[in-house]
């Protein structure tokens, strides 16, 4: 096993503990809105989650891909909303009642 983060999970998001805006659920799916944004201002950790959101992804499915905690996950997903980079879809509540997909979330989850 090698050596652990070299920078702790609360200084890549400046000792925040909340996202801006709206809860974001483990299940809510991301789209990034465009292919090339702008990269000033932002952190190699916001460059990565859009990298992977060029296909939807959960904001559980990122935590696990990127190795963040989702704490920190939904503080980046946050930021990139705020600047316009992101879509996130909240899960609609009649998927909520499907049992294959809370068995995909459930083994999601595990995974992590």
């Amino acid at each position: 096993m090698g050596p652990g983060p070299v920078v702790r999970p609360y200084a890549l998001v400046r000792g925040r503990t909340r996202p801006t805006g709206e809860a974001l659920d483990v299940i809510s799916m991301v789209s990034a809105l465009q292919a090339a944004p702008d990269p000033v201002g932002l952190e190699p950790e916001h460059l990565a989650v859009l990298r992977q959101c060029g296909v939807p992804a959960s904001v559980a499915d990122l935590g696990s891909a990127l190795d963040l905690p989702l704490g920190v996950i939904r503080i980046l997903l946050g930021d990139l909303r705020d600047r316009g980079l992101i879509r996130i879809d909240p899960p609609r509540a009649e998927r909520l009642a499907d049992v294959r997909l809370l068995r995909e979330v459930a083994d999601g989850l595990r995974r992590l």
